[in-house]
């Protein structure tokens, strides 16, 4: 059986695509683990997968598989390709989309200059909810990582992200610090983990170590997550943008209990077939 498929990125955070509405199939994870293979696959850092919805109060089903396999709750630049996929393919003529995630709903907005917004809901700060085992809620917690003390924030943006301050983006340890804060027994569903330099009180630097991907271009609700944490210390004002390896992301949150806004490009960059 053959599968149409479209391969995009968002800020080079690149994504297989699969329209999963007009064509049938029953994806699994050995199939994003083989796909998302780049010596022997198509190569990605996610799989998105467009389904029917289940909640008549919403337009489509978004579902992301990393390229370890494992199903993940969010992806943020993934869900601006999305908005731009479902358009494109005419599976819809709106320009405002909700969509419903392993970790709730969100809403798509595709602007006239080519822009698309996010609304990525409020920001999850209990550590419970994170899910992050701490005693209670903090701003930042103290983690010890290899006998050294770490210190980081813990923010969910529907998926787990620990970000970390640091002073300067190109000599942080993403390769070194990243893999075993990920594995790190006091985030239980493992973590992102995003490493943030703050230039002014506007703009920020990011890269982030993703959960099952490694180091990515870019990351959306890592970005989002970023944000948070910086607005939260006193770090930075909202809105604000943050730079990343693939490009930049502009974020808007009013602070505790209001949504995190995320706007940035979404680009086609080819379609194929490939082999179920």
């Amino acid at each position: 059986m053959l599968l149409r498929f479209t391969k995009m990125h968002g800020l080079g955070n690149d994504f297989m695509v699969l329209d999963l509405v007009s064509q049938h199939a029953h994806i699994l994870p050995k199939h994003a683990k083989q796909w998302g293979d780049r010596h022997t696959g198509v190569g990605f850092d996610q799989l998105l997968l467009v389904e029917a919805p289940s909640n008549p109060d919403v337009d489509f089903r978004y579902r992301i598989f990393n390229s370890d396999g494992c199903e993940v709750e969010q992806c943020g630049n993934g869900a601006r390709c999305f908005a731009r996929f479902v358009l494109d393919k005419r599976l819809t003529a709106k320009r405002q989309i909700r969509v419903e995630t392993k970790s709730g709903i969100i809403e798509l907005d595709i602007r006239s200059d080519g822009q698309i917004s996010v609304d990525m809901g409020a920001p999850r700060l209990v550590p419970a909810d994170i899910p992050f085992q701490a005693a209670e809620q903090a701003l930042s917690y103290c983690v010890d990582v290899d006998g050294e003390s770490v210190e980081l924030a813990a923010v969910s943006m529907g998926n787990p992200h620990a970000v970390l301050r640091v002073n300067d983006i190109n000599s942080a340890p993403v390769h070194e610090l990243g893999p075993k804060i990920e594995h790190h027994p006091r985030f239980p569903a493992r973590v992102n983990v995003g490493f943030l330099q703050v230039i002014d009180r506007s703009r920020a630097q990011l890269r982030v170590w993703e959960r099952g991907a490694g180091e990515t271009q870019a990351c959306g609700t890592g970005a989002c997550a970023a944000a948070v944490a910086a607005i939260s210390q006193g770090w930075m004002d909202s809105p604000l943008l943050i730079d990343l390896p693939g490009g930049r992301l502009s974020i808007e949150w009013a602070g505790p209990g209001q949504p995190v806004k995320m706007t940035g490009p979404a680009m086609r960059v080819y379609e194929g077939q490939v082999r179920l």
